[in-house]
């Protein structure tokens, strides 16, 4: 590119600002601290529709009615689970890697067993996504067994998405507030606009790539600690607290340290994440019933990073000891985002297949010009 070629506007380092796309699935306001989903402020949907209804609501664009969420339903029941020889390649990875790389592998180990999955047609590609929503609460739960010496269990017809993966995961059916809860967490997390992991699932299918391989690129993505393994992050720091009485000494060894705080602050959001209020009323109801000192360490060092800093917490805070109350290992809670963004991501891609541009920004060229070749006997 020549000079009279460079882009002249300053660069938007992480393209903050910058609108790279529309979509109608989700909307991020940061400025009024609201989350949208098709029109609906998930204050609308959390407690009120099932993870079911609004992943069929982000494919859609619309709440089913009885019959079609009976459809809607019937597809992810039989769609959930996972033939046994694929399992047999998760039995031969190494269990006790982390289980996003497991979660990963195993979604391209489908793409490769699955003869359609180069198929371009719009239906067929919304047929995997389908059922890769439906399989991906199978596959999380089989980590989470087989990294405990246990067997994996099947899906168990007639239970709800959520109230499956925690059948699936301790082999018995759950109580129906341990369900909801669970359900809650799923919906609150099943999108949130241009993410960073589901940008990346929108840029592979901008290059006509295959479904899996999309998922997969925003599998990767979620991995990292700045972004999905942060609500991992923020339940190592409560254990790491340990105590209410030692939120205090933590937060000023944090600050002393000019350490993060892991669940606090947002790129987007100027004020509260919407989905923690929900997350935080949740955990709370959990831990009256359970151990009720995660949510006390919690809510104390929420207060304590409030008065140190003015940090508002996001949605990976009060995740963390939700997810606990509900038995979940700490190494699966990404995991564990994974199933809950499995119905977005989904959506981005069918809706960036449907009217597909190549994402191609421009970069701003900060190395040497002009540079003239050394034979490699005369360089020192």
């Amino acid at each position: 590119m020549s000079n009279a070629q460079q882009p002249t506007d300053p660069v938007k380092k992480g393209l903050e600002g910058v609108v790279a796309g529309s979509t109608a699935i989700s909307d991020v306001d940061g400025q009024q601290c609201q989350l949208i989903y098709r029109g609906y402020n998930i204050d609308e949907l959390v407690g009120k529709a099932s993870y079911e209804e609004v992943s069929y609501l982000l494919f859609y664009g619309k709440l089913p009615t009885r019959s079609q969420l009976a459809e809607w339903t019937r597809q992810l029941d039989g769609g959930r689970t996972v033939d046994p020889h694929v399992l047999d390649i998760l039995k031969q990875l190494p269990i006790h890697a982390p289980s996003m790389a497991l979660l990963r592998t195993m979604v391209s180990v489908i793409g490769c067993d699955d003869p359609q999955a180069e198929d371009e047609a719009l239906e067929s590609i919304q047929k995997k996504a389908i059922r890769l929503t439906a399989q991906t609460v199978t596959l999380v739960a089989a980590i989470g067994r087989l990294r405990e010496n246990n067997t994996p269990l099947p899906p168990k017809p007639g239970l709800s998405h959520a109230a499956n993966f925690l059948y699936m995961l301790h082999g018995e059916e759950p109580v129906p507030v341990l369900a909801k809860a669970l359900d809650a967490y799923f919906v609150l997390l099943a999108d949130h606009g241009f993410n960073a992991s589901t940008f990346t699932a929108r840029t592979v299918t901008g290059t006509k790539s295959d479904y899996y391989s999309a998922v997969t690129a925003a599998i990767g993505s979620l991995k990292g600690p700045l972004h999905g393994a942060a609500n991992r992050k923020a339940m190592e720091m409560l254990e790491e607290i340990g105590t209410p009485e030692q939120v205090e000494p933590y937060v000023q060894r944090t600050l002393a340290d000019h350490k993060r705080f892991m669940g606090f602050g947002h790129r987007v959001y100027k004020g509260a994440d919407p989905r923690a209020k929900h997350l935080k009323d949740i955990a709370k109801s959990l831990g009256t019933t359970n151990e009720t000192k995660w949510f006390v360490i919690s809510e104390k060092l929420q207060d304590a990073v409030w008065n140190a800093k003015q940090l508002y917490i996001n949605v990976d805070f009060y995740s963390a000891s939700l997810l606990h109350y509900l038995g979940i290992p700490t190494e699966l809670f990404t995991a564990m985002f994974a199933c809950a963004r499995m119905a977005g991501w989904s959506a981005h891609i069918l809706e960036q297949w449907a009217d597909n541009r190549l994402i191609r920004p421009l970069s701003q060229y900060t190395g040497p010009r002009g540079l003239k070749f050394v034979p490699l006997s005369e360089r020192t």
